[in-house]
């Protein structure tokens, strides 16, 4: 985009997009208002929430009037929804790509519009992220926190250990099923796992497998999208899956492992690869002390097909749809200093830095852009004296993610077309005797029943 160059090109010659006309923009305030917004996951290190509140208080200082509340947070889909039909989030909370239109076209977030186009920077955001967070109406109902591309993780030190080379990461499912054998046979732990718990995740993750191979769980979009779960591709992974199970035996045997249960896992060094989201380190950082020297990540392995590509996804800041006029305000100018602005303002990324860098947070963690590969080029200058990522232990990932296939999400009922999956994952990690395509053939009608009805 013309402007998006001439404005990364401002901001390098400048050194920064000025806070005070975000202030100004969003307009002022004559009395003071209150939010919470949600911070960290539960049981996260006390280095990572006096960061969080060091940033709380330089937000507090910067808008007089506004008091921030952090609340401890971490999306589930189960518990995601009986809180928002409770009313028990926060003011501001997030949501995954996958949820954003369909909970602001069913009236279930605040409508942002004429606060977050006040954003002087509003119009350079990447057209198919700030898409995610429109709904139907074309009102802004969320605004982005990340993006990310699914990513192979793997543990060095048991590459090491098995006799591997971990510069060298498998990239073909071939070369991580045999990996995983040796990592296994060498070390005695896992030498691959899936999350397999039925919380939607299990079915995130072999959707992963299967965009990596080439196939797509749905086409079509929205009411009108036929479930295609049962496809070649599906049957493929899951019987990989199969076999690494039953007669590798290199998945250990925990097989009820959710998002958090497996980045845990992975810490503790019991895990020699699994796959999640590329801007995973900082989880392992925050929550679970992982030792830096043990963390590899490297592209997803892709099949040579035309149609093979990297599930990318990513996670939006939304309002409650109760809020207040002043707390939407509010909300927003907390999204743009807590989200926005150190991507593209050079003081705002420096001073994150510093922050993060003095209470040993990770700073440099690997994620996409969310305006374009451009101007994150620019904001990493800014911030490369204070990396403290193991980035040449990422170097497999950084050097190939950006010329990688990219596709997103199921559009149509994301969540329940994983939870359709869910069943399907469990039965064959824990029993040998699972028919994989009759268990496909009910999750695709589950799914389409689900699609169909708009669920």
């Amino acid at each position: 985009m013309k402007s998006l160059r001439r404005i990364a090109t401002a901001v390098a010659v400048a050194g920064l997009v000025a806070l005070c006309a975000t202030a100004a923009a969003l307009g002022s305030r004559s009395s003071s208002v209150t939010i919470s917004v949600a911070s960290l996951i539960p049981g996260s290190t006390q280095a990572a929430i006096d960061q969080f509140n060091s940033q709380v208080a330089q937000f507090e200082k910067a808008n007089p009037g506004i008091t921030v509340k952090p609340v401890e947070y971490n999306w589930t889909g189960p518990t995601f929804a009986a809180k928002l039909a409770a009313r028990t989030l926060p003011t501001v909370f997030e949501v995954p790509f996958t949820d954003a239109r369909s909970l602001g076209d069913n009236g279930q977030l605040a409508n942002l519009t004429p606060y977050a186009k006040a954003l002087p920077y509003f119009s350079e955001f990447n057209p198919a992220v700030i898409a995610e967070g429109t709904d139907a109406k074309g009102q802004v109902v969320a605004l982005p926190k990340g993006a990310y591309a699914q990513a192979l993780h793997y543990n060095r030190q048991l590459f090491s250990e098995a006799g591997l080379n971990p510069n060298k990461p498998p990239t073909t499912w071939a070369q991580v099923r045999k990996d995983a054998k040796i990592i296994t046979e060498k070390t005695g732990k896992a030498g691959y796992v899936e999350m397999a718990k039925d919380d939607n995740t299990a079915g995130w993750i072999l959707t992963t497998v299967v965009y990596s191979l080439g196939g797509r769980m749905e086409t079509g979009t929205g009411t009108s999208a036929k479930a295609t779960l049962d496809n070649k591709y599906t049957i493929q992974a899951l019987n990989m899956l199969k076999a690494m199970r039953w007669t590798d035996n290199s998945m250990g045997s925990n097989f009820s492992y959710s998002w958090g249960d497996i980045n845990q896992a992975f810490a503790a060094g019991t895990v020699g690869m699994y796959v999640s989201g590329s801007d995973i380190y900082t989880n392992l950082v925050q929550a679970y002390n992982v030792n830096p020297a043990i963390y590899g990540i490297a592209p997803i392995p892709l099949a040579k097909n035309k149609t093979a590509g990297v599930l990318g996804g990513g996670t939006l800041a939304a309002v409650r749809p109760d809020a207040s006029k002043a707390q939407i305000a509010a909300a927003v100018k907390w999204m743009s200093f807590f989200y926005e602005e150190p991507q593209i303002s050079k003081t705002q990324a420096i001073r994150n830095a510093q922050t993060l860098v003095a209470n040993k947070q990770p700073v440099g963690v690997p994620a996409l852009p969310l305006f374009n590969k451009h101007l994150y080029d620019i904001s990493q200058t800014w911030i490369k004296p204070y990396i403290n990522v193991p980035i040449a232990q990422m170097k497999p990932f950084l050097t190939g993610i950006f010329s990688e296939n990219l596709i997103p999400e199921p559009e149509a009922s994301t969540q329940s077309v994983y939870h359709a999956l869910d069943a399907v994952v469990e039965g064959v990690l824990t029993n040998k005797d699972t028919n994989v395509v009759q268990m496909l053939q009910q999750a695709t009608s589950e799914a389409q029943q689900a699609i169909s009805s708009g669920a």
